[in-house]
């Protein structure tokens, strides 16, 4: 179908050295514009983002530090990028909680005031978690082709769960699953210990304070160390283990934490 524009409309997608928006750089970007003609225009480039990419990154979207080691910098592509995204409006997939106020920072850095007070911000995937619910009723009735009646009543939620699981083991049974990033899990299988290894997540604890690399390596993942493989801010700040073990934390985590500090003393 046509889009109905009065401006020009920009969708855009950015490869970064991380996922913090303050201290990351853009690595790679690629907008497509759409005009209100119908025609369309593309600027895409590869940068030097001056700050190493770290390698559980680069794992991520194929781009090493020697990728990019004689691209532009932002700062030398700044202008001409501004002057291709006045006065058009934004769009992309979870842009709003990344990519635009990552682009914000970067424009920002080198002096430029890139304002999107007058500009209209198009998510897709805000419009696909409102539209395709996710939740047991909307599951129920796609994979079972029922409704749910008596809705989060244990028994029917219980009841219909089961029914839900016996029909998606039905339904991908010898088909290749992959994680949000791409990367293969495993082929589904009617076997609980594969579904088991193909669907749990990459969290160490059950709260989620510590989840594993792409390597298997565990990080923390909250507070000032976040993204620091645990072994590491052990050896580094002994006391940390200390103000885990009296603070509010769950007692998975407390564990899970004892285990990794153990399994060091062993070596």
């Amino acid at each position: 179908m046509n889009l109905k524009l009065n401006k020009p409309l920009v969708f855009f997608d950015l490869e970064t050295t991380g996922v913090n928006i303050t201290a990351d750089r853009i690595v790679e970007y690629a907008f497509v514009k759409q005009n209100p003609d119908g025609s369309t225009e593309k600027l895409v480039s590869r940068i030097n983002p001056e700050i190493p990419i770290p390698v559980e990154t680069s794992l991520i979207h194929g781009i090493y530090s020697k990728d990019v080691k004689d691209a532009p910098t932002f700062k030398e592509v700044s202008k001409d990028l501004a002057r291709f995204l006045e006065g058009c409006d934004l769009g992309g997939f979870n842009i709003v909680r990344f990519d635009v106020p990552l682009l914000m920072e970067e424009f920002n850095r080198v002096g430029i005031d890139f304002d999107i007070t007058k500009r209209n911000l198009i998510d897709a995937q805000k419009i696909f978690h409102m539209m395709e619910k996710r939740n047991l009723s909307a599951a129920f009735k796609f994979y079972c082709g029922k409704t749910l009646e008596d809705a989060h009543s244990a028994e029917a939620d219980t009841i219909a769960t089961l029914e839900v699981f016996k029909a998606q083991v039905e339904k991908y049974e010898g088909e290749e699953a992959f994680d949000m990033k791409g990367n293969l899990l495993g082929t589904i299988q009617n076997d609980m210990k594969v579904i088991d290894r193909i669907s749990s997540s990459n969290q160490v604890d059950l709260a989620g304070r510590m989840v594993y690399s792409e390597e298997g390596v565990p990080l923390i993942n909250f507070g000032k160390h976040k993204g620091k493989p645990v072994e590491e801010v052990l050896k580094r700040e002994p006391a940390y283990y200390d103000w885990v073990m009296r603070g509010d934390f769950p007692q998975d985590t407390k564990r899970r934490l004892t285990q990794i500090k153990l399994n060091m003393l062993k070596r």
